[in-house]
């Protein structure tokens, strides 16, 4: 049996892009509503600030700065409270700010998914971290995590 080994080398060829091209991309979600839990016991406890889990750096910037320029005492020998108490409140409050902004920026990249059962998964066991109305991104589909009127929690498409 005398065979060509050209064909043979083609039949491989297609074989190995048929294989890797399915494997290249990632699946979008459907874009159906998936239910997390049976009710929403414990969504938003930790958060102590509501809306979509995010701190207000503002606000808290602000709030650092009034408390700070209410209670620091002028360390000896300073007595310019204008001068040296503005700029440590300021220099201080300033690095609180940065540290808010980091953990909401680390906040934003913890719900974004490639997988439904990991995003489901995750939510499920950081209920009290997470608010109604947060947007988690799967597969690059946004969801919104919401109760849709059933008591029950669920993670909704964004755009139906």
């Amino acid at each position: 049996m005398s065979q060509q080994p050209g064909l043979k080398w083609l039949a491989l060829m297609i074989a190995i892009v048929v294989a890797s091209t399915g494997c290249a991309h990632v699946q979008q979600p459907e874009r159906r509503i998936y239910v997390i839990s049976e009710d929403t016991r414990g969504v938003g406890t930790a958060l102590g600030i509501g809306g979509s889990g995010f701190r207000n750096c503002d606000a808290e910037q602000n709030a650092c700065y009034d408390d700070c320029w209410k209670s620091e005492p002028l360390p000896y020998p300073q007595t310019d409270r204008d001068g040296w108490l503005r700029r440590h409140c300021t220099s201080k409050c300033l690095k609180e700010f940065m540290e808010c902004e980091k953990a909401n920026e680390q906040k934003a990249r913890e719900l974004k998914f490639s997988r439904v059962d990991d995003a489901i998964e995750w939510i499920r066991n950081h209920k009290a971290q997470v608010a109604l109305g947060t947007v988690v991104v799967i597969a690059g589909v946004a969801f919104v995590i919401t109760t849709g009127g059933s008591g029950a929690l669920i993670l909704a498409p964004l755009v139906l």
